[in-house]
């Protein structure tokens, strides 16, 4: 890490989020980092990070990835850019689409086109299983992201400025994830409410994803997307290990999906799987070269789409119970929560 990063400026955006705490921390630990600047639209988690990390290569730049301005602000000098602002949960994405435009499709464009500007060497983006075969407005949102950001990889030139995304599932215990939801149901005694037994879900933590945006920073070529494969569950699965973790008699109520939910999630579709290069840990999906000159597709195409299998929360390894709370077990959320539960017990 330290040979790529020496003496470097690093921006995160959406850098008060899970994403950017964690990622803060990691490079915190390299002393070599000239800067590392964190862009929100928070004061009050900006001061909270300043309290926590007290570190002075810390810089903190109150902003909106929507207004260009603020992101010219921040962006003079800037070597590296880890992009994780976005509008995150599906149901207030259903409610407010035009929102969720405004911050993952224009918001991404602001902060690449002065990315560019600005000659940064490279941009990791965050998306999510959602944009693939996106049903919901949040995952319509992040696949045009992607768009976005393959539509700039084809214009550039990679020895100025490399674009690239990573895509995963689920963060475990994230912001406005399902397991803190489900713990608060536990504590206070409530049911817990699952929207359809059969919904399968991808389980990563935040350092699996933090690792494969650093995986990306090391390997990505132009326009690539990196996708980190992980096991799944059920939701009624996740439901009972959490019970039997908190050591709880709380029922189980099954309350149907919400707006916008799928059954199950897709990571790599059929369609990208054809162009996709697939090792132990991870997917790697290469840029889709193809101009706007399609008189040769009419004779030419690509008979592999059909051979191909997407890679989903439904045919990648699940999870039992046991191994659920195997899994569980080894974040710091569950330890801290469980901890706090048994000294109220």
């Amino acid at each position: 890490m330290s040979e790529n990063f020496k003496d470097k400026i690093l921006l995160i955006t959406g850098g008060t989020g899970s994403f950017g705490n964690s990622v803060t921390k990691k490079f915190l630990c390299n002393d070599e980092i000239k800067e590392i600047r964190i862009f929100s639209r928070d004061e009050k988690k900006q001061d909270d990070m300043r309290k926590l990390y007290k570190n002075d290569k810390l810089k903190f730049y109150i902003g909106d990835v929507r207004d260009v301005q603020s992101v010219e602000n921040a962006m003079c000098g800037v070597d590296y850019i880890f992009h994780a602002s976005a509008l995150k949960q599906v149901p207030s994405c259903e409610f407010f689409p035009l929102e969720a435009v405004k911050t993952n499709i224009l918001g991404t464009e602001n902060v690449l086109s002065s990315a560019i500007r600005h000659s940064v060497k490279k941009v990791i983006c965050l998306s999510t299983d959602k944009a693939a075969y996106p049903i919901n407005a949040m995952g319509i949102s992040k696949a045009m992201m992607e768009k976005v950001v393959t539509a700039k990889a084809r214009t550039i030139n990679p020895e100025e400025t490399i674009l690239c995304c990573t895509r995963y599932g689920n963060v475990m215990a994230s912001r406005g994830s399902v397991i803190p939801l489900f713990i608060e149901q536990i504590k206070m005694g409530l049911d817990i409410t699952v929207t359809d037994p059969k919904m399968t879900r991808f389980l990563m933590s935040l350092e699996e994803a933090v690792n494969l945006v650093l995986f990306a920073f090391h390997n990505a070529q132009q326009g690539d997307i990196f996708i980190q494969k992980a096991p799944a569950c059920t939701m009624l699965d996740l439901a009972e290990a959490l019970k039997e973790i908190f050591d709880v008699p709380n029922k189980i109520s099954i309350i149907g999906a919400r707006h916008g939910e799928k059954l199950y999630e897709t990571l790599v579709t059929k369609e990208e799987m054809t162009r996709s290069v697939e090792v132990d840990s991870h997917f790697e999906i290469g840029m889709d070269n193809r101009n706007l000159n399609y008189e040769q597709y009419l004779t030419l195409g690509n008979k592999n789409t059909l051979l191909a299998m997407e890679y989903t929360s439904c045919n990648t390894t699940m999870l039992s119970v046991p191994q659920i709370k195997e899994k569980l077990l080894q974040l710091d959320f569950i330890q801290n929560e469980l901890s706090a539960w048994r000294n109220i017990k």
